[in-house]
């Protein structure tokens, strides 16, 4: 049984519609070599994909109840949210269950603040004046205690993927040095202390791939690369690569495609981390977003941890090793000098920048 692609049959003109003269050109084009078979993973490796899936549901749905409580706190004309990152965390939790429980004071509110918050205790105080009544109180209640009955149903998934994990082939620890399970393998091995990392401690040694979503990478590319003939394929088939778009002898490109949705998704998370850390990755995305845009910085960095991932899945012995921030200056001296000229005689119109080689000190002495 073989899933194909539709595409390969349709929009062929010439042809009537019927069942039978499908059936019979399928049979030649599968003669000819002329279909493709669509990537269809094992069932354990399936198995995992759903769970994390289902995750994947229930994080959003826990977002989207947070943001109907900022909402409920916005008609009751409380700016907390202004005044703190996070609405959610330590402190904005301490207020959310002070507001249910009946303390309407403002200044006893913003007494429940931590000390390392930005806002003084007067801007918290004012912030949480406002006309919070009890039709308030009952919706934040009912939106927290669904927010605790998600994050609880997360930790139950997370113990439920961490064991799926195991009946994954090539998820084991392994040795990162002879890349057999175990360690110990060869005479260096053991006496080296060559570490014996698993699939998901490798991955989240890239920048910005954290546990969770190297469990989703896994789940969504799999262990067996040999489905991809090069780690770029793999890219293309996630849609992280443009397209090219020919009509006769004129060729331009196109936009990259939808793809998998998830695994896109977790690719924009890492691509995101890693933009804040001082990194090849992080400096790769600034250069990009400064000239093109964030969103288009967003899918070429999606597409170098997507390459990426795929050299450590398929290579038990690979890990990740970061090039620095000073990678693109090191790599290309000359296009950075001129950029740096380009960038001076635009900042003074008229002016041209000629470098001239400086004389030795006893020369010139």
């Amino acid at each position: 049984m073989w899933l194909v692609n539709a595409k390969d049959t349709k929009h062929l003109p010439g042809r009537t519609k019927s069942d039978r003269e499908d059936s019979v050109w399928l049979c030649k084009l599968n003669e000819r070599g002329m279909l493709r078979r669509s990537l269809v993973p094992p069932q354990a490796l399936r198995d995992l994909r759903s769970l994390t899936r289902t995750r994947s549901r229930l994080a959003q749905d826990q977002v989207r109840h947070q943001n109907r409580a900022g909402k409920i706190l916005e008609d009751a004309l409380l700016k907390i949210s202004v005044m703190i990152s996070d609405l959610f965390g330590a402190s904005g939790r301490r207020f959310l269950d002070a507001l249910v429980a009946g303390e309407r004071s403002p200044a006893a509110l913003a007494a429940l603040g931590s000390p390392r918050l930005h806002a003084t205790p007067q801007q918290l105080a004012a912030a949480l004046t406002g006309r919070f009544r009890e039709v308030h109180a009952f919706e934040i209640a009912l939106h927290l205690r669904l927010i605790d009955t998600i994050n609880d149903e997360i930790a139950g998934l997370d113990a439920r993927i961490e064991q799926q994990l195991t009946s994954i082939p090539g998820v084991a620890p392994a040795c990162t040095s002879c890349g057999l399970i175990g360690g110990g393998h060869s005479p260096g091995c053991a006496a080296d202390g060559t570490p014996v990392l698993g699939l998901v401690a490798r991955l989240d040694e890239i920048t910005g791939v954290g546990a969770r979503n190297a469990q989703v990478l896994i789940a969504e590319l799999g262990t067996d690369m040999s489905v991809f003939p090069t780690p770029g394929h793999a890219a293309a088939w996630a849609r992280l690569t443009p397209r090219t778009l020919q009509s006769g002898t004129r060729a331009r490109p196109g936009r990259t495609g939808k793809g998998d949705p998830y695994l896109r998704g977790a690719l924009g998370q890492c691509v995101m981390a890693a933009a804040r850390t001082d990194t090849r990755l992080g400096e790769q995305y600034r250069r990009i977003a400064r000239r093109r845009g964030k969103q288009k910085a967003i899918v070429a960095v999606s597409r170098v941890i997507c390459e990426i991932a795929c050299i450590l899945i398929a290579g038990p012995a690979a890990r990740f090793t970061d090039l620095g921030a000073g990678y693109y200056s090191r790599a290309n001296p000359a296009r950075q000098t001129r950029s740096k000229i380009r960038e001076l005689e635009r900042l003074n119109p008229g002016m041209r920048v000629t470098l001239t080689p400086v004389e030795p000190a006893g020369t010139a002495a």
